[in-house]
């Protein structure tokens, strides 16, 4: 009974949003590592906002052959999420969700599911159809991708996230498949006609998660 009432307790402490700016990935990946290994059983979950400089990164089992293909002078980086490829740059939207899945009584896949719906509220506020695609994480509009998901889980702890395309240069997803699907347009808030940028969105799409967060234990 005791018990009970205070993991009740614990779930009711307010998740913690965070806007963070430009980070470099390498920062933002250590800071998250860090996070996820030291945080106890009272630690209120947490949403990071932010944006990366350019920087190409291969989820855990990214087949090379995805890209990215040519000489560049992008980064690379191999991680341990889920997913393939991807590209991360000024102008995108990235929320690294840093939530003990565990503790909200929350499974992998509807966790994913529960990320891609918060998308999908937050586009059609604006009017804006957004619909998952089988077998392919992520948020897709007319076909085109507009945001990728990718999390990894340790010990019931979710961290990494999702990250949505809002006003920036599209030409490097040229260089490779995004989440190894050949030929996969992608797309941009800015051209469906959002004007809004990353830091008015941000707020906006964090408050879509946390909503469908704090209904998972109601």
């Amino acid at each position: 009974m005791i018990e009970a009432a205070l993991e009740e307790a614990r779930l009711r402490v307010p998740p913690v949003v965070r806007k963070l700016g430009l980070v470099d990935y390498e920062e933002a990946l250590g800071a998250m590592r860090k996070f996820t290994a030291h945080r106890g059983e009272n630690t209120p979950d947490e949403l990071w906002l932010l944006e990366h400089p350019p920087v190409y990164t291969l989820g855990q089992g990214a087949d090379p052959s995805h890209g990215p293909r040519g000489p560049g002078a992008i980064p690379v980086l191999r991680v341990e999420r889920g997913g393939e490829v991807t590209y991360h740059g000024p102008g995108q939207l990235v929320v690294y969700a840093l939530v003990d899945i565990a503790r909200r009584g929350i499974k992998v896949r509807e966790y994913v599911r529960l990320l891609e719906q918060g998308l999908i509220d937050f586009l059609a506020a604006y009017s804006v159809s957004g619909e998952r695609k089988s077998g392919a994480p992520g948020v897709y509009v007319n076909g085109a991708k507009v945001a990728a998901l990718g999390v990894r889980i340790s010990r019931g702890r979710a961290f990494h996230g999702l990250s949505l395309n809002v006003d920036m240069d599209l030409a490097p997803f040229g260089r490779i498949d995004p989440c190894g699907y050949p030929g996969l347009a992608v797309t941009q808030t800015r051209d469906l006609g959002i004007a809004a940028n990353v830091d008015t969105l941000g707020p906006q799409l964090a408050h879509r998660l946390l909503t469908l967060l704090g209904k998972s234990h109601a």
